[in-house]
């Protein structure tokens, strides 16, 4: 019976841990996978490299095309792209192996990075604008 409450008492002390770990971090997750799959070329900042990538970082495109996101994150995209009046021609890679969980991490994590205050999506959300993805944008 001893070893059942010590493993009981043990596994609520991991469970409050880690829930207090998600209140000081929550979007530790989305950080960890921008910074796998997305810094390479945004930049860990998000400033994208000049004339080259886009930025991500106080970025119009970001901010008013929050539905289009998941589509752009799995398919990439080849055609420019006009972001704070720049335009970009570089063609972005998709990301097709990300589940639409780890896209939701990623785009709560961008969406209160660097000043940001864009508010919050869930893995049905991207379900759902992954169906609408129009295939001459977004090739698959």
């Amino acid at each position: 019976m001893k070893p059942i409450k010590i493993a009981l008492v043990l596994g609520l002390f991991l469970l409050i841990l880690g829930l207090s770990n998600c209140k000081d971090h929550p979007y530790e997750q989305g950080q960890i996978l921008y910074e796998n799959f997305c810094a390479n070329c945004h930049m860990a900042d998000g400033s994208g490299l000049v004339g080259l990538i886009p930025p991500l970082a106080g970025a119009d495109y970001w901010r008013d095309n929050q539905e289009s996101l998941a589509c752009l994150i799995r398919y990439g995209i080849q055609d420019t792209i006009v972001v704070n009046n720049k335009t970009y021609h570089n063609p972005m890679a998709g990301l097709p192996n990300l589940t639409e969980f780890e896209i939701a991490n990623i785009i709560n994590y961008i969406n209160q990075a660097w000043g940001h205050q864009l508010g919050t999506v869930v893995a049905a959300d991207i379900k759902n604008q992954l169906k609408m993805c129009q295939p001459e944008y977004y090739p698959k």
